[in-house]
């Protein structure tokens, strides 16, 4: 709501909000309509629970879901704890699981958006969200369809924040741009520029004083590029096995915490802004980064993002249907990869391990493949030794039974939270 508020270029006639949950949109839609008034109610936000009418004549359809909610998300990383892997909501064992959950909706709506909105974008903010992006690229290409993540926006702010405070400088973030490679969250930043001036050295040599992850000298250095925040769980898997250890609480028990907080908050009358306690939730940069995507393709700007979408040849050797996240041009015409150097090998080994991981993990989702779903795990680089992936999968299966029908004859699918 707040990125479109900020967007008077954009000719928004309409947003609608679509929730399953009636005192969910009840609650957050309330909220949101008292926000559009106190800024003189510049467009009208109309509130459904039911999802034809959402998507109904559409122009963009932005997907940010989660099927089981965040009880479901628990259960994806204490997965992982309960295995002596990684569990976390995208990353190994606990991003399969979402993925299989997720793939059949996300698709579902891709097919109603066909029918009930042809000329429409749909933006993927879902996660596992490059993985769902690839089963919509292959499963629904009749659908426009891009996918989102704010990490790279993170990146970029952190970086420019620091630059701007060690020179003084007030530089906004139009003049920066940030030169990134690889799937989502499991990426490298290798360029950063201002002005068009490479202040990548830089960047890396002062990278302790901003940096959130302590990657260590030798790595930055061997690499020569940034990692994505969650390439912690590959290049120190020992240590984040290690923090499980102290859970209760695992970071969906911390979230959902802090969303029962935040409706509370939402349900006050007197709430016309958002409150500060929505910076614990995550996600920064999200209102940003949609409107900036949907401006760019209306209003034919023709700037460059970091998105996912099939490289199509901008990565010369690699596969051109790989969805793949990578600096866009973004215009009327559409969304066009800008042409990158391939990662070097200690980067593409890994990102290619990954990268069928997906695609089974995708052909396991559509077709409730348990042959597909085994090799997934056992492909993955955080998944289990071939002895025990029998007993993970049947855990994963057991556990998210209710979302699984594909996977169990003639049990009824649930609906997506």
């Amino acid at each position: 709501m707040q990125g479109f508020l900020e967007r008077p270029d954009l000719p928004l006639d309409e947003l609608w909000l679509m929730d399953n949950d009636p005192r969910r949109l009840e609650v957050v839609g309330g909220f949101t309509q008292r926000m559009l008034h106190a800024r003189g109610s510049p467009f009208q936000v109309r509130l459904t629970s039911e999802r034809r009418a959402a998507l109904q004549g559409a122009s963009y359809v932005i997907t940010q879901l989660r099927v089981g909610g965040n009880a479901a998300r628990r259960e994806d990383e204490y997965l992982g704890r309960r295995h002596g892997l990684i569990g976390q909501e995208t990353t190994g064992v606990g991003g399969i699981a979402s993925a299989l959950r997720t793939i059949p909706i996300v698709l579902e709506i891709a097919e109603e958006l066909h029918e009930l909105a042809p000329q429409a974008w749909l933006i993927n903010f879902t996660n596992p969200a490059g993985l769902v992006t690839e089963a919509l690229q292959r499963h629904a290409p009749q659908v426009r369809s891009v996918g989102l993540c704010n990490n790279p926006i993170v990146a970029k702010m952190r970086i420019l924040h620091w630059l701007n405070r060690v020179h003084g400088w007030q530089a906004p973030a139009e003049r920066a741009a940030l030169d990134g490679l690889g799937l989502n969250h499991l990426s490298w930043y290798r360029g950063f520029s201002l002005d068009g001036q490479d202040l990548l050295p830089e960047v890396l040599a002062g990278y302790r004083q901003f940096g959130e992850e302590d990657w260590g000298d030798d790595l930055l250095h061997a690499l020569g590029m940034i990692p994505n925040s969650y390439l912690q769980y590959y290049y120190f898997t020992t240590e984040r096995l290690d923090e499980q250890q102290s859970w209760p609480p695992s970071r969906a028990e911390v979230v959902q915490r802090i969303e029962a907080g935040l409706l509370r908050r939402y349900a006050d009358p007197r709430l016309t802004s958002p409150p500060p306690e929505l910076r614990q939730r995550g996600g920064a940069y999200y209102s940003t980064l949609a409107t900036q995507l949907i401006n760019c393709l209306h209003n034919d700007l023709g700037q460059v993002h970091v998105v996912n979408v099939p490289q199509g040849g901008a990565v010369p050797t690699w596969p051109a249907d790989w969805v793949l996240e990578l600096p866009c041009r973004v215009d009327a015409a559409g969304i066009q990869p800008l042409p990158a150097e391939p990662l070097p090998p200690a980067c593409y080994g890994l990102l290619a391990m990954v990268k069928m991981v997906e695609l089974l993990t995708i052909q396991a989702a559509v077709g409730g493949d348990r042959q597909a779903l085994f090799q997934a795990l056992l492909t993955h680089p955080l998944g289990p030794p071939a002895r025990r992936v029998r007993q993970v999968l049947e855990d994963l299966l057991h556990t998210n039974r209710p979302y699984l029908p594909r996977f169990w004859s003639g049990q009824a699918s649930q609906p997506a939270q």
